[in-house]
This record gives structure tokens, sequence and C-alpha cells, in this order.
């Protein structure tokens, strides 16, 4: 029994999607401990996201103007190394999207294919069996009727009448009298 290729795609996704969470969990610890990492790659989307939600909090509430602080460089570091794992899943769930996106194209791209080649040759048999179909109703025009036929037998015996009496051999009469 063969099984299905689009649940099995979908289960390899799936797959991925849940490796990617502990991936993520990694990459937040690393960058927890890494300096390089806190200080060029957490802290600065840390603090435009804090900056961004501080300012949108603030326009909602109906203080405009006000500055905001940044974060601390601990919990800058903390939300950062958070924005950098749900960005890792983020990417991973992406990347499972576009892969099936394109798996699914080229299903259909195949299918459409298939379908025209099946159109094309049926139109090729459609032509064929005109082809066949005129040649047999040329060589049925060719072909003398029954009528001709019958006309071509009594021309035939009427033929021999004149030549059997004509020769008058007795065999001919005998012939020609059983007909």
């Amino acid at each position: 029994m063969v099984v299905g290729a689009f649940p099995m795609a979908k289960l390899f996704y799936l797959g991925i999607r849940q490796v990617s969470k502990p991936l993520a969990n990694r990459i937040k610890d690393a960058a927890r401990r890494s300096e390089f990492f806190k200080t060029y790659i957490c802290l600065p989307p840390a603090q435009l996201y804090h900056w961004v939600e501080m300012r949108t909090k603030m326009r909602i509430m109906g203080f405009r103007g006000t500055t905001i602080k940044p974060l601390n460089e601990e919990a800058a570091a903390e939300l950062g190394a958070e924005l950098l794992g749900e960005a890792t899943i983020f990417i991973v769930g992406g990347g499972c999207l576009v892969l099936e996106y394109w798996r699914h194209q080229t299903q259909q791209r195949n299918k459409e294919e298939e379908q025209r080649a099946a159109w094309n040759a049926l139109q090729d048999e459609v032509g064929r069996l005109a082809l066949a179909l005129e040649a047999l109703q040329a060589q049925a025009q060719a072909m003398p009727s029954l009528s001709a036929l019958e006309e071509l037998r009594e021309e035939l015996q009427e033929v021999r009448g004149q030549v059997c009496n004509a020769h008058c051999t007795p065999k001919c009469q005998v012939a020609s009298s059983k007909k």
C-alpha cells in the first residue's frame, strides 16, 4: 500500500516546526551567555521593540511627546533573546509554508501537464480515426455497388448467349440454359 505524499509532507513539516522550538531555546540560551549576541544581536531589536511598543501604548492612552526610557541591559537581553527565539520559530514556519506552496505548485503543474498530454493524445487519436474514416469512405465509393454487379452479370449472360448462338455448340446451349 502506498502512503500518500501529502500527509507525509505535512508530518515532515510539523516535525521540523517541533524541532525548531528546542533550537530556538538553544539560540536564546546562547544569546544570553554570549556578549557578542547580547550587544549586537539581542539589544538593538529589543530596544527598538520596546520603543515601538511603549510609543504605541502612550499614544493610545493620550500621552504625546513623552520620552521613553530604554530598557536596562538585562531586561533588553532577555527580550532580545525571546524575540530571536520567536523569529527563529517564525522563519522555520514560514519556510515550511513556502516549501508546501512550492510543492503544491509543482504538483499542480505536473497535473496540468499530464492533462495536456492526455488531451493531445486524444486529439491525435481523433485525427488518426478521421483519416481512417476518410480512407474507408473512399474505398466504399470506389467499390462497385451490388446493383452494378448484377447488371454486369446480366450483360455477361447476354454476351454468352450471343456467343453461344453464333457458334451453336450443344455444350454452350446446355450451359446457357442452366443459368
